[in-house]
């Protein structure tokens, strides 16, 4: 598989709509990105007109139309960079650089997709790519009001199961609690997970239990995206450390030391 480039992109906003309390879309032109980015890849973003803040944030990709040149991508605000940016105006310039890191292997006929929270964000670019495949989701959140995730993989997954931690919406409990009951029902040949890192590692034991595969995004804070700050680093189960934002952030789960 051909390497993506890595671009620098003055890239306007097409579209920034709030999808839930703290939660945002926005929808960029970055045709240079869009053509390139595969799955489990993220961008570097930075508001062009800005000097504050004066580090770039990393989104991971959660939609990518190389016909139009749109990338789309989902934030939950956390802090002061992710706040001005869900304020930006349609037609503002983002400055993008991307796409960065090592996106998912995609080599399987049906996968099912595991998620928490924003960690679903790169997940729906999975399900966008793997569509016609039977692909299916369990996608986890506290209460009903962020399930708002199921809407959005409706149209590219053949199944869509929902978990939340107050029983307000699908299965009562964290979807890690539900997977070994979805896994029952479907022959899988593929876990792909994102979200808190403990609900990765019981994904992955739990897929490792029947032999199936377990690759896992793992999110930390990253100031460079391109390995050079060493901020990201992570403990490998080979020994030695691994650069998330070079190395991955998509791993096998095997490769993670996770204690």
């Amino acid at each position: 598989m051909k390497k993506p480039e890595k671009y620098m992109e003055q890239a306007p906003v097409l579209e920034n709509s709030l999808l839930a309390p703290g939660v945002f879309r926005i929808v960029v032109k970055a045709p240079k990105i869009a053509a390139d980015c595969l799955p489990g890849q993220f961008v570097m973003v930075r508001l062009t007109s800005f000097a504050d803040p004066l580090l770039r944030r990393p989104l991971s990709i959660a939609g990518a139309d190389p016909e139009t040149g749109m990338i789309t991508l989902i934030c939950r605000i956390v802090g002061h960079g992710s706040e001005m940016l869900s304020t930006v105006k349609v037609n503002t310039l983002l400055d993008i650089m991307g796409p960065l890191g090592r996106g998912f292997a995609l080599e399987c006929e049906r996968p099912l997709l595991v998620g928490g929270g924003i960690g679903l964000a790169p997940l729906l670019f999975v399900a966008e790519y793997c569509c016609p495949k039977p692909v299916e989701v369990l996608a986890g959140g506290r209460t009903c009001d962020e399930l708002f995730w199921a809407k959005l993989f409706s149209d590219t997954c053949h199944a869509v199961h929902v978990t939340t931690d107050d029983g307000s919406l699908g299965i009562c409990g964290t979807c890690a609690e539900a997977l070994p009951e979805v896994l029952k029902n479907g022959n899988y040949d593929m876990i792909l997970t994102c979200g808190p890192r403990p609900m990765m590692q019981r994904v992955a034991a739990e897929g490792a239990k029947l032999g199936i595969r377990t690759q896992v995004s793992l999110e930390e804070h990253m100031a460079c995206g391109l390995g050079a700050c060493r901020s990201c680093t992570c403990s490998a189960s080979g020994g030695g450390t691994r650069q998330v934002c070079k190395d991955g952030p998509v791993f096998w789960a095997e490769e993670v030391e996770w204690a």
